[in-house]
């Protein structure tokens, strides 16, 4: 009964499509039974394969709007939770300055790649490479992910020599998605196992933390300078032992990748992060 309410659709009607649709793929779709109805594994993946090609032609005709036009309109972006405010917000006047009829929507997410289509026309995220799907991505920048703690907070506790040694101290960590938190790589491959006071994936509350002399914290870092804070004051604790490179990658659906306004964004986003 649920589906014939959703979709308005009598349920005969309904019962013939999906016998017509089981008759073309030669294989059932669903399964009924005394306690309701329930897809098939052919049937949940055309389900899910089928839903994203809706999307897919949707974002298509949406974005026919804007060939031959600057960038206008609403542009939905989605971004790794942590990003640091103070370098996004100059990118978000910028972009404005640049196209004034462009205004942005952002969303901050642990998976920012969760909901394309539907919920955001470009992400942000880190990875080597995109989840598996119909997107394209390039890279915008990589990062040093290493140890960093406050010069103080050093001063106070020592320095740590080895990887026994941290074990003595306030461990703070970021957790990617798909990673633990616990689990932290080593430089010539390898990984070890700690007991983190805090682990998140918000990068900016981790850093701020640091920052605040609370501890020694495995996070990604841009080599930015921290606003109300001299040079130098984080300093890096064991960097030939700990630590690795991280990508962070922008994603597009691969059905409008070619269009103008994201183009045009996607180049500036690139300059701009890129920019000395």
């Amino acid at each position: 009964m649920g589906a014939e309410r959703a979709l308005r659709v009598p349920r005969a009607t309904l019962r013939r499509r999906v016998d017509a649709l089981e008759s073309r793929a030669g294989v059932p779709l669903l399964i009924r039974t005394r306690e309701g109805v329930s897809p098939t594994e052919a049937g949940a993946h055309l389900a899910a394969r089928g839903r994203m090609l809706v999307q897919e032609a949707s974002a298509l005709v949406s974005s026919l709007r804007d060939l031959g036009q600057e960038p206008s309109g609403t542009l939905r972006v989605a971004l790794p939770i942590g990003l640091p405010p103070h370098q996004l917000v100059p990118l978000f006047m910028a972009l404005r300055q640049t196209w004034p009829k462009l205004s942005l929507r952002a969303r901050f997410s642990e998976d920012p790649t969760a909901g394309m289509l539907e919920d955001a026309d470009l992400a942000v995220h880190f990875g080597e490479s995109s989840p598996p799907g119909p997107w394209q991505s390039c890279e915008l920048v990589r990062m040093r992910e290493w140890l960093v703690a406050h010069r103080d907070y050093l001063a106070r506790r020592g320095v740590p020599e080895s990887l026994e040694a941290l074990h003595g101290h306030e461990l703070l960590s970021w957790e990617a998605p798909g990673d633990d938190g616990r689990v932290w790589p080593l430089q010539q491959g390898g990984s070890f196992t700690v007991e983190p006071a805090a682990i998140t994936r918000d990068i900016h509350l981790l850093r701020q933390c640091v920052l605040a002399g609370h501890g020694i914290g495995l996070l990604p870092d841009a080599m930015l300078p921290d606003p109300g804070h001299p040079p130098g004051t984080l300093i890096p604790v064991l960097p030939e032992l700990v630590g690795r490179e991280r990508c962070l990658r922008m994603v597009v659906p691969a059905v409008t990748a070619e269009v103008p306004r994201l183009r045009l964004v996607m180049q500036y986003l690139r300059d701009f992060v890129n920019a000395p």
